[in-house]
């Protein structure tokens, strides 16, 4: 018999370090069977004549999307959002099942509306829920980082595809710790939120739209791209895509704000703020992958996911091709470091609709592209260079625009196939904040964190029953 010069082994290590200890080179292919019983759908889905054409038009809408900033207006204004209207991230869900960070936002956003003087009294107003409504920022065609409330009065970022004219939005990022989309309603955190909506809304209003008249609306996707190769990820770190941004908008916020409403002191508040905020710019990386996610909505057929999005209490998933249902399942909890003396016990499970970056690709997806990021979430570099690796796996296909410098200048993961994510059992990596369980709370650390699995073959199920009913 011949000794074989090499072998390739799929599944468990047994027969591979076996034939290792003999000196025969082995390649190790990671498989593992389908997620429990979704065999029958899997087989649907794959003999389904419109999923190949429907994936590649999905992708390529999505790819085809640039995102460029063309205003900043009241939520009043842009949303249509009216007084007693909130948003918030995540799936539809009402204030009996809402998480302590959410409900923390919501009691903050209701006191800064003027429909409760202290935040405490807005815990009534909100069980009885005659005079309020909660409806989810993506059903507004916005996103909301962590809890994500948006009010009439609060100032957004107006994202907009020229091409097309689609538009989406996100709410200003008021920064780290106590803030209200973490949960936490304090003085300080109203009365920084006022600021906001006096002072930095309107110089950011009067500053774009000069921009927009002068050298063209800022490109946010280009920002995008330069930020990916200089260490940030785009989820949890920012800092280049921040000050890429003050660049920008800088010389018109001097030049357009400074007048008898707004004196030159709020101007250097305003640029003190944005540039001592290195999340300031996520509150645009967000509605640009939505934007550019939204493109390929709709599409019978796809299996791609066009949005991820955490309540606080509920994961969930919509795709591409089964139109605006949500398929939910339990918010994890994220696996990472902690702030202070807090731990795991005082965490809330996962919050927010950041996770639209790595339905994008970035984010979780393009950690590789921010070693440095795991100082921040845990985990290792060589951790961050896997997890990039392993998300192409269950992606369509890889976005050249966002490209990894370190893997060879390789586009990021692009386009989360449900098909691919029940075949193989890799779930998505999403690095996230953590909020405190408790409303009022805050920050407590930061880390990582997957979806439940289960909402992966529940759409798979439903694009199946699609599939079969075209037969």
């Amino acid at each position: 018999m011949t000794t074989p010069t090499h072998v390739v082994s799929a599944g468990a290590d047994l027969f591979a370090d076996a034939v290792a200890e003999q000196a025969v080179a082995v390649s190790r292919v990671d498989w593992r069977p389908p997620m429990a019983g979704t065999e029958s759908d899997l087989a649907a889905v794959a003999g389904d004549p419109l999923r190949r054409d429907a994936n590649e038009r999905a992708l390529a809408a999505m790819l085809g999307v640039t995102a460029h900033l063309v205003d900043v207006a009241p939520a009043s204004e842009v949303l249509g959002l009216e007084e007693g209207q909130f948003l918030h991230a995540g799936p539809p869900i009402a204030w009996d099942r809402a998480s302590g960070p959410l409900r923390g936002a919501l009691m903050g956003g209701a006191a800064l509306e003027g429909l409760v003087e202290d935040p405490e009294d807005a815990v009534a107003l909100f069980e009885q829920g005659t005079a309020v409504s909660l409806e989810p920022c993506h059903h507004r065609r916005a996103v909301g980082p962590m809890a994500g409330v948006v009010t009439p009065s609060m100032w957004m970022f107006v994202l907009e595809d020229l091409a097309t004219g689609a538009r989406t939005h996100c709410s200003l990022n008021e920064g780290l710790g106590k803030v209200l989309r973490y949960g936490a309603y304090g003085p300080e955190v109203l009365t920084r939120l006022r600021w906001m909506r006096e002072v930095l809304g309107p110089l950011l209003q009067r500053a774009v739209r000069a921009t927009v008249g002068s050298s063209g609306p800022v490109d946010v996707t280009g920002i995008l791209t330069q930020m990916l190769q200089m260490g940030d990820e785009a989820h949890n770190r920012n800092r280049a895509g921040t000050l890429m941004l003050l660049r920008d908008l800088a010389p018109a916020m001097v030049t357009s704000g400074a007048d008898a409403t707004f004196p030159g002191s709020d101007v250097a508040d305003a640029l003190r703020f944005i540039g001592g905020n290195d999340h300031f710019f996520l509150n645009l990386a967000m509605p640009a992958c939505k934007l550019a996610l939204d493109a390929a909505r709709g599409i019978e057929g796809s299996t791609m996911v066009v949005a991820m999005a955490r309540n606080g209490t509920d994961f969930g998933i919509q795709v591409a091709g089964t139109g605006d249902e949500w398929f939910t399942g339990p918010a994890q909890l994220a696996d990472g470091l902690f702030l202070g003396d807090y731990g795991p016990d005082d965490a809330n499970p996962d919050i927010g609709d950041s996770a639209i970056t790595e339905t994008a690709g970035i984010g979780g997806f393009a950690m590789a592209t921010a070693p440095a990021i795991v100082r921040l979430v845990g985990g290792s570099v060589p951790d961050a260079l896997a997890t990039t690796r392993r998300m192409h796996e269950i992606t369509l296909g890889e976005n050249p625009r966002w490209s990894v410098p370190v893997l060879e200048f390789q586009g990021v993961p692009s386009g989360i196939d449900v098909s691919r994510v029940c075949r193989t059992g890799i779930l998505p990596q999403i690095n996230t904040g953590m909020a405190g369980k408790q409303a009022g709370v805050g920050q407590v650390g930061a880390g990582l964190v997957t979806p439940p699995a289960e909402i992966f073959p529940q759409a798979l199920a439903a694009l199946a029953a699609r599939a079969r009913g075209r037969r």
